[in-house]
């Protein structure tokens, strides 16, 4: 069979959730091309010549770029079927042929190999193939890490799907319901030596949380510092989970963590409570400072708006962000998430939502809803033209944060161009589960034939 596998965004990085699977079919004698929307374009020959087209759809994003372009693909030819796949499989399951949620790889194999039935599945066991990641675009053009003025490519792997912890506004919990399932050491380590031998100097481990399986991933990195020594990696970890395993980041930091990327969401004590994230303002602050006493950055994600959120909140967060000399740590996109509600989020079942809560609306996949406080959502669009605006402009971060706290109403700050310059980070903004940006959401064409 001549399969197509499609992603059309992965947060900057070479898509995992396209080689992996590309390995495995690939394996099994199947006739295997990847096409990544992200960096490449549409080939029209690619759509006469599969036999099958599978949409890799981790993420809100992907999922609403992947919508458009299935519904172009059914107007070119009718009769090719088409799955997606991925964290939101489930959620393009009347656009598709086949809609695959969990762990889809094998599952994937079998629809390709003659399994029609549509519905979603999920697996309990994680089996391996090297990934393909010779049939995408180089590493040279995804994400590179920027740190001491310089720009190295960046590997991206994962050592675990699904996560252990039920935080409402997740995706991952509707899927994988509080349950992790292991990636075997050596399938991690393979994928990562045949990306340094494609040149990347750092990786990026994906996992929703990378310590979920503590000594798993402590074995991993102890494995990979002993085989490269000169690379240095980042991890994503909940603020309860840097707390609770403060011993390990002295042997991370040692072993090449330049930075870990946690959830913060918000700084209103309420609203955490009621997204369920496990921790409090005061332990963000105790998080990051466990985390620099080693010299590891924290890059928090935030989610400043929610049904409950007032324009005095985000004034707290951006004072918090300043008071915690993080200004430096987080891309300006940040301040702009909106919270969505997909189809089976935890969020719609909690009480404090009722109020509040609209319409499904089937054309973003996702339930609307409105502010306790209009300006709230009015300050929420202000910031997302505001930032995009100033992004496309190449306006500098720390313009864009005193563009942010003028538009809040709060003084600009005399900010240090150190306080950027000196923060590893990825040269493509964190940007998982939120609304996609105007330009990400331009029409993807091809040519019909």
């Amino acid at each position: 069979m001549r399969i197509l596998l499609v992603a059309t965004y992965d947060l900057g990085h070479q898509p995992l959730s396209v080689a992996a699977p590309a390995g495995r079919l690939r394996d099994a004698g199947h006739e295997v091309r990847c096409r990544d929307l992200a960096v490449q374009d549409w080939e029209p020959e690619d759509i006469e010549w599969a036999d099958r087209v599978a949409f890799s759809v981790p993420m809100h994003t992907a999922t609403m770029i992947a919508q458009k372009l299935i519904d172009e693909i059914r107007a070119q030819r009718s009769d090719l079927p088409i799955a997606a796949y991925g964290l939101y499989g489930h959620v393009l399951a009347d656009s598709v042929d086949r809609a695959l949620s969990g762990e889809t790889d094998e599952v994937l194999r079998a629809w390709v190999e003659g399994d029609t039935e549509t519905q979603v599945v999920y697996r309990d066991r994680i089996t391996s193939s090297l990934p393909a990641r010779d049939l995408l675009p180089t590493l040279s053009e995804y994400a590179h890490l920027i740190a001491n003025e310089t720009e190295v490519p960046v590997a991206y792997v994962e050592a675990s799907h699904g996560c252990s912890h039920k935080c409402r506004h997740c995706p991952v919990p509707v899927v994988y319901d509080g349950r992790i399932r292991i990636v075997d050491k050596e399938s991690v380590l393979a994928d990562i030596a045949q990306q340094v031998r494609a040149g990347a100097r750092h990786v990026t481990f994906g996992d929703p949380d990378f310590l979920n399986g503590a000594q798993h991933s402590l074995r991993i990195v102890r494995t990979m510092h002993q085989r490269f020594p000169e690379l240095t990696f980042d991890c994503t970890v909940k603020v309860e989970h840097v707390i609770e395993h403060s011993d390990i980041w002295a042997e991370f930091a040692a072993s090449g963590c330049l930075f870990a990327v946690s959830a913060f969401e918000s700084v209103d004590e309420a609203t955490l409570m009621r997204l369920d994230k496990g921790h409090t303002v005061a332990g963000m602050v105790r998080a990051t400072q466990i985390l620099r006493d080693h010299s590891i950055a924290v890059r928090p994600s935030w989610m400043p708006f929610t049904p409950w959120t007032t324009p005095d909140q985000v004034r707290n967060l951006l004072e918090f962000v300043a008071q915690n000399d993080l200004i430096g740590n987080v891309d300006p996109v940040q301040y702009t998430i909106r919270l969505l509600l997909p189809p089976g989020s935890l969020l719609l079942a909690h009480p404090d939502l009722d109020a509040h809560l609209g319409d499904y609306q089937p054309e973003r996949r996702s339930w609307s809803w409105q502010s306790a406080d209009p300006a709230a959502d009015a300050l929420q669009k202000e910031l997302v033209e505001l930032v995009e605006q100033k992004t496309a402009a190449g306006d500098s971060a720390i313009d864009i944060y005193n563009s942010i706290r003028t538009a809040c109403a709060l003084p600009a700050l005399a900010i240090n161009p150190e306080a950027f310059t000196t923060v590893p980070r990825l040269s493509e903004a964190w940007f998982c589960c939120a609304e996609p940006t105007s330009a990400q959401l331009a029409p993807i064409t091809f040519s019909k034939t």
